[in-house]
């Protein structure tokens, strides 16, 4: 599919950023994907913005990869979209039969009519050849979209919980049970906070919440009257050329307010055994994912254990690379490897029998993954983690949390570590007026 492409140039940069999302909220379906200028080594672009579906797919899990297989190669175009965690059915026999308030498709993807990437201080304009005559009128009209008017969230939101502090330990219990007779290495174990007849203005949660965390994988995902805004600072997998890239994060520690102290726990986490051996774990869950679809012997580690630091917590992220074949089919290396290992455990398979069994809510989009192709067959996904999940139809709001359980769990730190996850989210919800 044949698109028009003009760079225009911007003064300012966060200023045209921040009139660019308020106008993609006049389009039924928009992706925004932001990077938050975090220094990363593998970033393509500062921000990205895909509007107004042309084409689009969207389906249950029931042969999801299949299916999108056949409309990335027919599209040949930027597609994007999100794989929702309950796709896990489609590549082992599983099921998901919780309870679930949100009703997101298991996958959709959409081929965008405007499509835009910010990098520095120029813009880029990739608009179907059917619309390029719009894109001067459309560079004027976002310019004058100066500081709009937000209309406030109606602010009575009460958060509940699905599953109580006594049924958490309780459940990770079992988890460790589970671990003690050799079932499992580790398990995620996630819990939903939620909030019912509530409704939230979604640009002003998301800015809030970006502008808390400012993740290098945020995102703002709009489709209908559904709703993502995430702060995540996980990418799930990148495709670039012929090499693969997966960055899972395991072992979180919180910030502190003296720089020293700040520091040193930093410095405790990156030493901490139990959450380098979370890591570990994982890192070698991924490097057998990985090697599905790798040359052999192409599968490194090129990062162990590393410790980043975020503006609410400091996070362990492992950085693991493969090569593959050219013929690889690019859906093919995302079918390998998904769900990310980071939110299920190991081995995978009988973590994620295990987590279905124990946790109240379907997880839908949360620990899913929202992202994009290129036309040449390129790929780049996050984590859908710190994010806050909204139905507008069904005044329905939600965000989960969870946490990496192995035999030295102690329930009671894990609680903390998942409150601590909440935090951004809830506060957010509490005090967007």
């Amino acid at each position: 599919m044949q698109r028009t492409i003009r760079t225009f140039s911007v003064d300012n940069r966060q200023e045209f950023k921040h009139n660019l999302l308020f106008w993609a909220q006049q389009f039924e379906t928009a992706i925004w994907l932001d990077s938050n200028n975090y220094k990363q080594q593998y970033a393509s672009f500062d921000t990205a913005l895909a509007v107004e579906e042309f084409t689009s797919i969207k389906t249950d899990y029931f042969n999801a990869f299949e299916k999108l297989k056949e409309y990335q190669t027919i599209t040949k175009d930027y597609i994007f979209g999100y794989i929702s965690y309950d796709v896990k059915n489609d590549v082992e026999d599983l099921t998901s039969n919780n309870f679930d308030g949100l009703d997101f498709a298991d996958l959709y993807f959409f081929q965008p009519q405007k499509l835009f990437f910010i990098k520095d201080n120029s813009v880029e304009f990739h608009y179907l050849k059917m619309v390029d005559d719009e894109m001067e009128f459309d560079f004027e009209e976002i310019q004058k979209s100066k500081n709009p008017e937000i209309q406030r969230s109606e602010n009575d939101i009460k958060i509940k919980l699905r599953i109580h502090k006594d049924e958490y330990y309780q459940k990770v219990t079992k988890v460790l049970e589970h671990i003690k007779r050799g079932d499992i290495y580790e398990a995620n174990f996630c819990q939903e906070f939620y909030a019912e007849n509530s409704t939230i203005n979604p640009i002003e949660v998301y800015n809030h919440l970006n502008k808390i965390s400012t993740p290098p994988f945020a995102t703002f995902l709009k489709i209908e009257h559904q709703y993502a805004l995430s702060a995540s600072p996980e990418r799930y997998i990148k495709k670039e050329g012929t090499k693969i890239i997966s960055q899972p994060i395991k072992g979180t520690a919180k910030r502190l307010r003296s720089e020293i102290d700040d520091a040193q726990i930093a410095s405790d986490l990156s030493r901490d055994t139990k959450e380098r051996s979370e890591n570990v774990m994982i890192v070698d869950l991924v490097r057998n994912d990985l090697s599905k679809s790798a040359k052999k012997g192409s599968v490194k580690v090129e990062e162990l254990c590393k410790v980043y630091t975020f503006k609410q917590v400091h996070q362990m992220i492992s950085t693991v690379v493969s090569e593959i074949e050219e013929n690889i089919h690019p859906v093919a290396v995302l079918k390998s490897t998904f769900p990310m290992g980071s939110m299920t455990g190991a081995p995978k398979f009988s973590a994620m029998k295990i987590i279905e069994n124990l946790e109240e809510t379907k997880r839908g989009l949360y620990s899913g993954s929202v992202g994009y192709f290129s036309p040449n067959g390129d790929f780049d996904f996050n984590v859908i983690i710190r994010s806050i999940l909204y139905n507008e139809e069904k005044k329905y709001i939600s965000y989960s949390v969870g946490s990496a359980i192995t035999a030295k769990s102690i329930p009671e730190k894990e609680y903390e570590e998942c409150l601590l996850k909440a935090k951004a989210m809830k506060y957010v919800l509490l005090n967007s007026k």
